[in-house]
């Protein structure tokens, strides 16, 4: 067949039909690249998300002041038959260590973690003064934090209530429970995030003792 031939005897319909047959072969190719880019920044961000300590989250306010919030005592609260006062900025820098801990009533982890602060306010360095314990109590009823520090036991020496959650803010709370370590000079010298056990306890009370 002579080329005159061939072009004379293609058709209008053939050449629509070969591009949407190109463009069938095409398709599955434009339609796996996205989810092709997709996955691999998912896996990206998944590295990068679980790489590392997570407890060990970094804020700005490591080596800084620890910031100045206002909190109120929780009412009707006793520690040895003494109502147990709430914490101010000033006892932050009182020329000792203090660790505080973040807490509720109604957070499931503060309750795993409970035992080993428990251990802490009964370790000989809090008993001699040079540590102490304090705790914040986020967004919790005073009843219900009162009855989960009678059923668990109390570790804090002063609890401060943050009802509205403006001081967790102000000091960089992501959730509870949070631990922070204070500095005798009142500066924020570690953040541990999540339930305390025994060995993230036994290095924070280490940090707080060579406040370093």
């Amino acid at each position: 067949m002579s080329q005159l031939e061939s072009q004379a005897g293609s058709r209008p319909e053939d050449k629509v039909e070969g591009q949407a047959e190109g463009t069938r072969r095409r398709s599955p190719l434009l339609f796996l690249l996205p989810l092709v880019l997709f996955g691999a920044l998912a896996v990206v961000f998944l590295v990068g998300l679980f790489a590392g300590d997570a407890s060990k989250v970094p804020s700005a306010l490591i080596g800084k002041p620890a910031p100045a919030v206002t909190l109120t005592a929780l009412e009707g609260l006793q520690r040895d038959g003494r109502p147990v006062p709430a914490f101010g900025m000033a006892e932050l820098a009182a020329g000792r260590a203090t660790i505080v801990n973040v807490f509720a009533s109604w957070c499931a982890p503060c309750r795993v973690e409970h035992p080993f602060l428990v251990a802490l306010a009964d370790s000989p360095q809090v008993k001699a003064g040079r540590v102490a314990v304090v705790g914040i109590n986020y967004k919790d009823e005073a009843e219900n934090a009162r009855r989960f520090l009678g059923a668990l036991g109390n570790p804090y020496s002063a609890v401060g209530v943050d009802r509205s959650g403006r001081a967790a803010i102000e000091w960089g709370v992501y959730g509870v429970p949070e631990t922070f370590v204070i500095g005798a000079d009142g500066r924020i010298l570690e953040k541990h995030v999540g339930p305390l056990d025994a060995a993230s306890a036994g290095r924070l009370l280490a940090r707080a003792v060579a406040g370093k």
